[in-house]
């Protein structure tokens, strides 16, 4: 017996697929049960084929025709974005394909429609290689963590901003200046905003989301901010305080409603997240009979994504004519939390004049908002006639918190709007 498996899309993960699929046989074959053969390769690009051996392998442009060809068994969409892809996948569902892709931004806005396909069909939609590439994160907390409730979930997620803010804490960079190296290096897409900006960890928040709590999540209602604002100071002055700065995706279940939010936050350097450095990704998962576990690899490339879809494709292989319930299983209906009403310890920067009577100001409009201060000290001149502010928190609300923000801007011995961000304790 064998599973046939056609792969759609030959460039940096197609290709990777293509490659283990053909240099791996023989441990692929003791793992799954049954050979695993590549079939069939869809690929526009001409000269994205010329490295590979596809002998035997039959080569096409046209994708449609291998959804209706019985020597298909296994679809794997690996040509990204979401017109062309969902079209694709939902046609090889319908025709009773199984499918495996590596497409998180399809699978955040098309999950619900893809599983229902999938579930039509009698067939299986797979996606370990969306979240954290070579990190089996999916098939943890599938399967490794299906006695627990996830109490919360915590996951560096995107390689290129940790890459960029492992390099401005360890060397001093400047940010621009390493997003440059990241972008020469080929961590960072080009233009690199979905990255920077958080967009592509919060397509993996989302998923995440619905995996840990089995409901539907929009994409659109996760509050997502970057790392563009985030300066060397803050960097330093963090470590100053015993904590790193690290962009997460950020999933709990709190009274009833699913906290889902992608930011940069202040993690404790003896907090497991803390050590993830560069281009690695991690996943920091509190369940509540395993206590702690945590996830650590690389969250992209070519082979650690294209290993995770290989992956997939043996446990459709393992799973034979009785396909396994897909990830997605919506079977709750949790609404999204307001972000306003996240409570926790802050980080706050200000730049101010350098006057007299600041402080007290400062203090008094924050007390008004029922802000209380932890701790708060001047750093020295910064330019002419103008000095940072750094305050900690006690515990507040955000929504508290941001009123506060706008009533310190709108004074006139504000310099620069105030930056705020919030810290992790667990």
């Amino acid at each position: 017996m064998s599973i046939r498996v056609a792969v759609i899309g030959a460039g940096t993960v197609g290709g990777g697929v293509i490659d283990i699929l053909r240099k791996n046989k023989d441990i692929l074959t003791a793992n799954a049960g049954q050979d695993i053969v590549l079939t069939h390769v869809c690929e526009l690009n001409e000269d994205a084929l010329k490295e590979f051996d596809l002998s035997g392998v039959t080569v096409t442009q046209d994708a449609s025709s291998l959804f209706n060809n019985p020597e298909v068994d296994v679809v794997c969409e690996l040509i990204g974005g979401v017109g062309a892809a969902k079209t694709l996948t939902l046609e090889a569902l319908k025709a009773g394909k199984h499918v495996v892709t590596a497409n998180k931004m399809l699978l955040a806005y098309h999950g619900p429609e893809l599983t229902e396909a999938a579930l039509s069909g009698g067939v299986e939609l797979r996606y370990e290689a969306a979240v954290a590439g070579g990190i089996p994160i999916i098939k943890a907390l599938r399967e490794g963590l299906a006695a627990n409730h996830i109490e919360h979930a915590y996951g560096i997620l995107n390689g290129t901003c940790n890459y960029i803010l492992s390099r401005m804490t360890y060397e001093g960079l400047a940010f621009d200046d390493v997003l440059k190296q990241a972008m020469d290096l080929g961590f960072a897409e080009t233009p690199p905003d979905l990255d920077i900006e958080g967009h592509d960890t919060a397509h993996k928040c989302q998923i995440m989301a619905s995996l840990c709590y089995a409901s539907k999540v929009d994409l659109e209602s996760i509050s997502v901010e970057g790392i563009t604002g985030i300066t060397g100071e803050d960097v330093e002055y963090a470590r100053e305080m015993g904590y790193l700065i690290k962009l997460l995706a950020v999933v709990r279940l709190v009274d009833g409603e699913i906290d889902a939010r992608v930011h940069p936050a202040l993690v404790p350097e003896t907090h497991l997240l803390a050590s993830v450095r560069n281009e690695f990704n991690a996943i920091y998962v509190q369940g509540d009979m395993t206590d702690a576990t945590l996830y650590y690899g690389k969250g992209a490339g070519r082979l650690p994504t294209a290993s995770a879809v290989v992956a997939d494709i043996v446990d459709i292989a393992r799973a034979g004519d009785t396909p396994s319930p897909p990830p997605f299983h919506y079977r709750n209906d949790y609404p999204l939390r307001d972000p306003g009403l996240l409570e926790g310890r802050y980080y706050l920067r200000l730049t101010t004049k350098d006057v007299p009577g600041v402080f007290g100001i400062v203090g008094k409009i924050l007390g008004d908002h029922g802000i209380s201060i932890a701790s708060c000290f001047q750093k020295d001149p910064h330019g002419v006639d103008r000095v940072r502010v750094i305050i900690m928190t006690h515990e507040s609300r955000e929504s508290s918190l941001r009123a506060a923000l706008a009533e310190i801007d709108a004074h006139d011995f504000s310099v620069e709007p105030a930056a705020a961000l919030r810290v992790i304790e667990e």
